[in-house]
Formats: C-alpha cells, structure tokens, sequence
C-alpha cells in the first residue's frame, strides 16, 4: 500500500487519489487497506511520517555531528534537503503538500520534529560564530533558514513536473540567499569558502559591497 499510495502521489499529487484506487494500484481487494488503515488520510501520515523518517536520516548523516565546523556541515546539510525533495518529490508531497496535522500522529508529530530539532542545531552551530551582541535569535534564525530550504527546495528543486524553470542551479541560488540572508542578519559572509565575521550589512549597501 505504501508503494502505491506514493506512485499515485507522484502521478496525481496527495489529494488526486481514493483509498479503493490505491487498493486497485496495490492488487488487493477493496477491503484489504481496512486491515491496517483506518482510510486514506491514515494511509497519507503513515506515508508523510516514512518521509520524515528518511529525511531525518539524509539531513543527519550530511551533519556529521557538525564536523568539521558548522558551515561546512551546514552546507552539507542544504545540499541534502535539495537532494531529498529532487529524488523523492512522492514522500516530499506527502510532508508538506497533503494538508496533514503534524499533530494527527504522535510518530509523526516526533518524526518532524526530529528534522526541525536537526536544523535548530545546524542553526545555532552558525548563529554561534558571530559575537554575542549581534546574534540574532536562534529559533528565529532556524525558521528564516528551514524557509528558505523549502522554497527553493519546493519551487525549484523537487523532482517532479512541477518544478519550475531556473537560470541557474537549485544549488547556488539556495546558496546566494542563505549567504544574503546570514550577512544581513549576523554580518556572514563567505569569502575564498572561509566564513568571516564582518560587521551587521548596511540597509543602503551596493551590490559591490555584498
């Protein structure tokens, strides 16, 4: 059931499906799903939570517990948030796009949070590096930053038809708008793939300055 609820994901999206059409996919009969199912919307968190899960597992073993030091991790970390959404736009779909609670299933609900509890880490390794009277808040930062990780992973990155065109690389425009993003709010930037402390940015900086 698995299987097919996340090929008719893929196919018709999260919400383009019935739990007796997913039964047909699967070759059972109509009743079968009953007996491990309550009805489709269990069978789409059981799904979701599965993503979860995996996710997990790709943003953890990119952090490699934060070595060698937080931007390098971090950057491992981005680059795995786009390579699930682009080798997994089912399970992708499933997270985000099917209209679920987080608190509709404990196991869920924990699987989540263990991927938000992950980029909360990633966040404070980086927030860490800047001197105390211009760190922003951490929970803040982690927010700002998971949401740029989903929308250029959502517009630009899945693997599905829906992913729009783009003159460059998901890559390195998630790379451009963290870097933006972390200089503006802490004063980072990358220079040479080292990351330095440089002063909060100016409102009214040139794009030479940046």
């Amino acid at each position: 059931m698995i299987r097919a609820a996340l090929e008719l994901i893929a196919q018709k999206g999260p919400a383009g499906f019935t739990f007796a059409e997913a039964a047909r996919w699967a070759g059972v009969s109509p009743a079968a799903p009953y007996r491990h199912f309550r009805d489709r919307d269990e069978l789409l968190i059981d799904v979701a939570r599965r993503g979860f899960d995996a996710f997990a597992v790709r943003l953890d073993s990119a952090w490699r517990g934060g070595r060698p030091d937080g931007f390098t991790a971090f950057d491992r970390v981005a680059k795995a948030y786009l390579r699930f959404a682009n080798s997994e736009p089912a399970y992708y779909s499933a997270m985000f796009e099917a209209g679920i609670p987080p608190a509709a299933s404990p196991p869920l609900q924990e699987a989540g949070e263990r991927v938000f509890t992950l980029l909360r880490t990633a966040s404070e390794r980086l927030v860490a590096t800047v001197p105390a009277q211009h760190r922003p808040p951490i929970l803040m930062t982690t927010l700002h930053v998971w949401a740029l990780l989903h929308g250029v992973a959502s517009l630009f990155g899945r693997g599905d038809a829906a992913r729009r065109s783009l003159p460059m690389s998901p890559e390195d425009l998630l790379e451009a708008s963290l870097l933006i993003y972390l200089r503006g709010v802490g004063g980072i930037r990358v220079s040479n793939r080292c990351w330095n402390f440089i002063g909060p940015v100016s409102l009214t900086a040139t794009p030479d300055d940046m």
